[in-house]
């Protein structure tokens, strides 16, 4: 069968659309936009939670690399004043100065990239993503098990699962289900911000495999006996296995661990 257009730029740019209107309210809730704070969107598409943010939010700029729907997308909202479009890359933008938060129903080949570009960003308070469910479920730990990249931004980013989306609800179809991940700026860090550092390279010792367990990686950088009493405090087994321990027990055993630097 041969494609259109559309559908080698859908298949190009892993454009799976939404079109129901419940599962458009399950994203905006669990986004909890602020009425008056600044809204980026990441891919726009064909609008259908643009408009949902645009008729909450007062101030929205959507991104959209696909010229063809951007275009359809100018026409549509040419007259309202809270949305600005903005065409490209959503990671080539610089992030906003103030505070903001991202929502969006992003393309399944570019999740790292745009879960990368929200972590960095220093003034983002919340990012609501749809992801594929595997994805979302390995980062907010609903598998038990937790990831490097979440145990490091623990301190400072709270990470979730906020929703299952079938996957019946997208047009075209993916292979697959979807998660709603949800990423929170902590008001308060579990850590003084020096700290961090020095907490993301225990993270990263702990996480390296080298002994073959947590406990015998740790001792590659800090004492034996500092080593076992903080695991035996927090209730850790020697021979456990990395990415089942807990981010609050990392952040435990960092503090018991690393010498304190005044």
């Amino acid at each position: 069968m041969r494609r259109t257009g559309p559908d080698r730029a859908r298949r190009v740019l892993g454009q799976n659309f939404l079109r129901d209107a419940r599962t458009i309210a399950q994203i905006v809730t669990a986004a909890r936009p602020d009425p008056d704070g600044l809204i980026l969107e990441v891919g726009a598409g064909q609008g259908a939670l643009t408009r949902e943010l645009v008729r909450r939010c007062r101030r929205v700029v959507a991104y959209e690399i696909d010229p063809t729907l951007l275009a359809r997308l100018d026409e549509e909202f040419r007259a309202e004043p809270g949305l600005r479009l903005v065409p490209g890359d959503f990671v080539a933008a610089r992030p906003p100065t103030e505070p903001f938060a991202v929502v969006g129903n992003i393309p399944y080949a570019s999740t790292s990239r745009i879960v990368d570009w929200c972590v960095d960003a220093p003034q983002l308070t919340t990012a609501t993503l749809v992801t594929q469910l595997e994805y979302a479920r390995k980062r907010s730990g609903d598998y038990g098990r937790w990831t490097q990249r979440t145990v490091r931004t623990w301190p400072w980013l709270d990470w979730r699962l906020a929703g299952r989306i079938p996957r019946e609800r997208f047009r075209p179809m993916p292979r697959v289900d979807s998660g709603i991940l949800r990423l929170e700026r902590r008001p308060v860090q579990l850590l003084p911000p020096g700290q961090l550092a020095d907490y993301q390279r225990f993270v990263a010792l702990g996480f390296s495999g080298v002994g073959g367990s947590l406990r015998a990686s740790l001792h590659r950088g800090y004492p034996d006996r500092r080593v076992d009493a903080a695991l035996r405090a927090n209730r850790i087994s020697a021979d456990i296995l990395v990415g089942y321990v807990w981010p609050e027990q990392w952040i435990s055993l960092f503090q018991a661990v690393h010498p304190l630097r005044h």
